[in-house]
């Protein structure tokens, strides 16, 4: 029986090496927190400032993080590295109201399931907020997050003026079983660990 405790343990960090298991419906807060932490990019809807498409929804696809992989190192803030070239901050800087979608089904967890994207089991959540620029003594926080996931970023063209933003979330709702969304406050995610 005593051999079996370290076995458990060492299967237990296995799990939580690989993204650690998948919160139950009931902790929705929870869910949202790793659904976010596991995801490496999302969907953020602006509201166009374009020519043409001036107050319609735009949606687009964006590379983010929370923190660096592995389990309980994310903080819950979505980063973004941005830059003013590119259309949906365009839009941000008229209107820094936006929501961003991030799911499971970027991850190997849907597929391996046999879950659709759509299917409420393939767990989504959806944030409703702002983008807002770093300060000074958030933006190592921010490349932290953003580089360890993102190393590529690194490299990108240092003319085209990339700075670090976060989604500042005031809405949250969390689709992850049958039966509807969840409402989860922001004071509820910050406050448990993916």
């Amino acid at each position: 029986m005593a051999a079996a405790l370290p076995l458990c343990a060492a299967l237990l960090l296995l799990v939580q090496a690989a993204g650690g298991a998948i919160p139950p419906p009931e902790e929705a807060a929870r869910m949202a927190r790793f659904v976010l932490h596991n995801c490496d990019w999302g969907a953020l809807a602006t509201l166009s400032a374009q020519e043409g498409l001036r107050g319609h929804p735009f949606a687009n696809i964006f590379s983010l993080s929370d923190g660096p992989p592995g389990p309980f190192s994310g903080s819950g803030v979505p980063y973004l590295y941005l830059t003013d070239m590119e259309i949906s901050v365009q839009d941000l800087e008229i209107n820094s109201n936006a929501s961003l979608t991030v799911s499971l089904a970027e991850t190997p967890y849907c597929k391996k399931h046999r879950y659709d994207p759509q299917n409420p089991l393939c767990a989504h959540i959806i944030f409703c907020g702002s983008i807002v620029k770093v300060n000074d003594s958030e933006a190592g926080v921010a490349k932290k997050a953003l580089f360890s996931r993102h190393p590529e970023m690194e490299s990108w063209p240092k003319d085209h003026n990339w700075f670090f933003a976060k989604f500042n979330i005031t809405n949250i709702w969390v689709l992850d079983y049958f039966g509807g969304l969840k409402i989860v406050t922001p004071e509820e995610y910050y406050s448990v660990k993916p």
